[in-house]
C-alpha cells in the first residue's frame, strides 16, 4: 500500500511551509514516528514524522515552498524491512593479466619558449590601463600569444587592495522562511510604528544580594530550577504594565486594544535563530513559576520542539542581549505589542550613593514603544517604575516576604 503523506497545518494562519532539510534520502526505510523532514514556516521550524513503516519516495526538494495538504512524499508501508547488509560474496580468482609490452618512450619536447607578446598592452589597451590606474601584470591576456587587448582592458576591475594570497570565497545561501519572517516583521515594526527608545539605570546590588542569599535554597527547594534575574524582570515589569496599562495595549486600525492581564513575551536564542516564546498570565505566577516555564520555553526552543502556539500572542516582551555582552542597544518592538524592554550587561561602575563615591553593579535598560499610543509620561514613568521595583525587590517585588516569595 502507498501511503500518501501531506503536509500538516502548523496553524490557523499558516498556508505553507517551506523543506528546510531532508533527514532522510530517497529510498530509504523509515519507522512510523521517526523525523523525516525539517520544515520551516513563517513563525517557526518544525519536524515532519513519518506517518507509517515504509520505503520512502521523496516528492519535493529542500528550499522548496510547498502549501499546507500538499504530497511531499509517499511511503510504501508493504516494502519489507531491509535486513543487515549483505554478506560479501567471495571473491572469484582473478586471473594473471597478460604483461604488457616495453615501449621505449619517446623524449618529451623541449617547452617552450614563452612568447614576447604575453602580458603586453596593445597601444589602446595600455591606454585604458593607464587611465584605470591598472598595471598590466595583473591582467591575464586573451589576445594571440597572450598579448592584452583593448577588451581585456575594457573588463579590468581595480583592485580594491593588495592580493594576500588568501580565501576569498563567497558563500550565498538562501534565507529560511522563518528569517524572512522575521526580517519582513522587523522592518515593518520601524516603518508602521513611530518607534522611540528612553533609557535609564539599574541598580544591580539589591538583586544580587537577594539572590546571593536564596538562589541555593531556592534550587534545592523547586528542583533544579535556578532563581535567575529574569524572574525579577518579569516581576517588575508586570508591576509597571498594571500602573501604566497603555504600555499593554496595541493598535488595531483607528482602535487601541487594552489588556487586563500580562502574556509576557520572552527573546530567546535557539539553534534556527531568534524565537520570542510567551509566558502566559505573568502577573499571577510566583517566582519559581516564572522562572520554570521560562526553562520549559527555553529547552523547547533549544531543542527545536518550540510550536506556533508557544509563540503566539504576548503583551510586551523582554529582551536580553546581556547574555552576548551588550552595553546598550534600542530594541525594535515585537508588532502588533507597542513596548519591550531590553536587558543589557551587568558592569561595576562608580556610581554617588549619599553624597560618595560607590561602586556597584550597575545596568541599562532601554523601554522602545510605539509613541502612537504610548506618551512621554507613561513610557518614562514606567521605566522608572521598573527601576524601582528592581532597586527595592524585597518591598515591591517580595511584600517584604522573599521567603514566602520564594516559596521556601
Amino acid at each position: 500500500m502507498i501511503l500518501e503523506m501531506k503536509v500538516p497545518s502548523p496553524g490557523e494562519s499558516i498556508k505553507e511551509v517551506e523543506i528546510a532539510t531532508w533527514l532522510v534520502k530517497d529510498g530509504d526505510y523509515v519507522e512510523k514516528d521517526q523525523a523525516i523532514a525539517e520544515v520551516d514556516s513563517d513563525k517557526a521550524t518544525l519536524e515532519l514524522p513519518a506517518e507509517a513503516s515504509g520505503v520512502i519516495t521523496l516528492k519535493a526538494e529542500e528550499g522548496d515552498a510547498v502549501a499546507v495538504g500538499a504530497i511531499v512524499c509517499l511511503i510504501d508501508t508493504g516494502a519489507a524491512k531491509p535486513s543487515g547488509a549483505a554478506p560479501v560474496a567471495a571473491a572469484a580468482p582473478v586471473a594473471e593479466a597478460p604483461k604488457a609490452e616495453v615501449k621505449v618512450e619517446a623524449p618529451k619536447a623541449a617547452p617552450a619558449a614563452p612568447s614576447y607578446a604575453a602580458g603586453t598592452p596593445s597601444p589602446a589597451a595600455r591606454k585604458i590601463l593607464d587611465e584605470k590606474n591598472i598595471a598590466p601584470e595583473t591582467i591575464v591576456g586573451t589576445g594571440k600569444a597572450g598579448r592584452i587587448t583593448k577588451e581585456d582592458a575594457i573588463n579590468a576591475v581595480p583592485s580594491m587592495g593588495t592580493p594576500t594570497g588568501g580565501s576569498r570565497g563567497v558563500e550565498r545561501t538562501k534565507l529560511s522562511m522563518l528569517r524572512r519572517k522575521v526580517s519582513e516583521r522587523l522592518v515593518a515594526a520601524k516603518n508602521d510604528t513611530a518607534m522611540l527608545t528612553t533609557f535609564n539605570e539599574v541598580n544591580m546590588t539589591p538583586i544580587n544580594n537577594l539572590r546571593n542569599e536564596y538562589k541555593d535554597a531556592f534550587k534545592a527547594k523547586h528542583g533544579g530550577v535556578s532563581l535567575g534575574y529574569m524572574s525579577f524582570f518579569t516581576k517588575a515589569v508586570t508591576r509597571a504594565l498594571q500602573l501604566y496599562p497603555d504600555v499593554n495595549s496595541m493598535m488595531d486600525g483607528d482602535y487601541k486594544v487594552a489588556y487586563d492581564f500580562c502574556d509576557i513575551s520572552i527573546a530567546v536564542s535557539g539553534p534556527k535563530g531568534l524565537m520570542v516564546p510567551v509566558v502566559r498570565n505573568a502577573e499571577n505566577l510566583t517566582f519559581r513559576g516564572i522562572e520554570a516555564e521560562i526553562k520549559r520555553l527555553a529547552l523547547r526552543a533549544r531543542d527545536g520542539q518550540i510550536t506556533v502556539d508557544d509563540m503566539t500572542g504576548g503583551t510586551f516582551t523582554i529582551t536580553n542581549g546581556g547574555v552576548f555582552g551588550s552595553m546598550l542597544s534600542t530594541p525594535i518592538i515585537n508588532p502588533p505589542q507597542s513596548g519591550i524592554l531590553g536587558m543589557h550587561n551587568i558592569i561595576e561602575r562608580p556610581i554617588a550613593v549619599n553624597g560618595k563615591v560607590e561602586i556597584h553593579p550597575m545596568m541599562y535598560v532601554a523601554l522602545s514603544y510605539d509613541h502612537r499610543i504610548i506618551d512621554g509620561r507613561e513610557s518614562v514613568g514606567f521605566l522608572v517604575a521598573v527601576k524601582e521595583a528592581l532597586e527595592n525587590p524585597v518591598e515591591l517585588l517580595c511584600d517584604n516576604n522573599p521567603k514566602k516569595a520564594f516559596e521556601l
